[in-house]
């Protein structure tokens, strides 16, 4: 970045009593009564009564690129670990709202922030409007899995902007649109329909045809659906047996099968074709890294499964806040539809959207892209009154 400014970072420790019918995150965070998130909070000597808050579901973001490249250009950024950082085993949507909650609480009455802007990247993208959409006019009192979760009574405050930065629409749209439809057997991976198979050699070969596409995309929503009836199906179990045993934990075999990783001519942007942001397709396909491969019942049903919340076409029709919507231009983890359906969907009166060319998801090796995304947050900001 050019003419980069000096930046600190501080540990950022936001904690609140909550109480739950059971133990869902290991250790002393997760057994006492009380939620610990840990951040972090980036910013240069130059004052700012504005803070823009990046938050993920499950990762934490004080390392990648884009917060530390704003706070050299004068912003300052927290990066929000939720209750889930690093782990989306037991991952639960609702309560990870009420995580980013606490933090845009802290930045106000804590630090003393005046404005918030909520900065959605990736998967923090969907996450961002699901919060804003609750914090505006909150509704949900309960999670997928039918547990009494009561965001109308989290005190939600609403951020004063939206990003949506490289975004997807959300995980459980972005699953069913990876996930290996040619699995006829959860518990045997190997047992495959070959047809649908993307990475077997009876699979039609790239160029897709239209009739391929379609049975593919057929096959991977009868897949979602199999399972969502089965985490449905075993909780109501456990719980008519009245037991101690409430929830159950579960593999989901290959999840990174879709037609666009090995097919430019579908969704097409400037991504290479043949890879993924996580690398080879086929590999992370039944890697231990593939998106939902170790979850719960009830993480299933909250996060991944067709009743998740957390699902971006659904929320930003309402939101009221200024949107930003930025598409990168060779992203190869988000297909282009993603944010341009966001966009088109997005009710409020003030919305932009912009495309930088040849951006990557990450910025990796592309100093002049992340550089180009940050002149146009800054801009956008500044614009309304949203930046030093």
């Amino acid at each position: 970045m050019t003419d980069a400014l000096p930046v600190s970072r501080s540990p950022l420790i936001v904690s609140f009593t909550e109480t739950a019918a059971f133990t869902e995150t290991y250790g002393f965070a997760g057994s006492q009564g009380k939620v610990f998130l840990e951040g972090q909070l980036i910013r240069p000597e130059t004052p700012s009564d504005t803070v823009l808050i990046f938050m993920h579901p499950a990762s934490t973001l004080n390392l990648m690129p884009m917060p530390k490249a704003l706070a050299e250009a004068g912003h300052h950024v927290i990066c929000a670990a939720s209750r889930y950082a690093k782990n989306d085993t037991a991952l639960i949507m609702e309560k990870v709202v009420a995580d980013l909650g606490a933090y845009v609480r802290h930045a106000r009455e804590a630090l003393g922030y005046a404005k918030v802007v909520i900065a959605g990247w990736s998967g923090g993208g969907s996450l961002a409007l699901f919060y804003q959409s609750q914090a505006e006019a909150p509704t949900l009192k309960d999670t997928p899995a039918g547990d009494a979760y009561d965001l109308t009574k989290a005190g939600l405050i609403p951020a004063d902007a939206v990003t949506f930065v490289a975004a997807h629409t959300g995980r459980a749209r972005i699953l069913a649109e990876w996930i290996d439809p040619s699995v006829l057997d959860e518990t045997d991976p190997d047992a495959r329909d070959s047809s649908l198979d993307l990475y077997g050699p009876d699979a039609p070969q790239p160029p897709y045809d239209d009739a391929f596409v379609e049975a593919f995309r057929a096959a991977q929503q009868a897949r979602i659906a199999r399972i969502t009836e089965r985490a449905q199906s075993m909780l109501a179990d456990l719980e008519a047996r009245g037991g101690a045993e409430v929830e159950r934990p579960f593999i989901v075999h290959r999840t990174m099968a879709d037609p666009r990783f090995l097919d430019g001519s579908l969704d097409p942007n400037g991504r290479p074709v043949g890879t993924c942001y996580l690398g080879t397709p086929e590999t992370v396909n039944s890697g231990p890294v593939g998106l939902a491969r170790f979850t719960t019942l009830r993480a299933w049903l909250s996060q991944w499964s067709p009743l998740s919340r957390a699902d971006a076409l659904d929320t930003v029709p309402s939101i009221k806040a200024p949107l930003l919507v930025v598409e990168n231009g060779a992203d190869d983890a988000v297909p282009p539809s993603h944010p341009q359906q966001v966009f088109a969907a997005a009710g409020m009166a003030d919305k932009t959207y912009v495309t930088i060319d040849g951006a990557s998801h990450y910025y990796r090796d592309q100093p002049e892209a992340l550089e180009t995304a940050v002149a146009t947050l800054t801009g956008w900001l500044r614009e309304r009154g949203l930046a030093p």
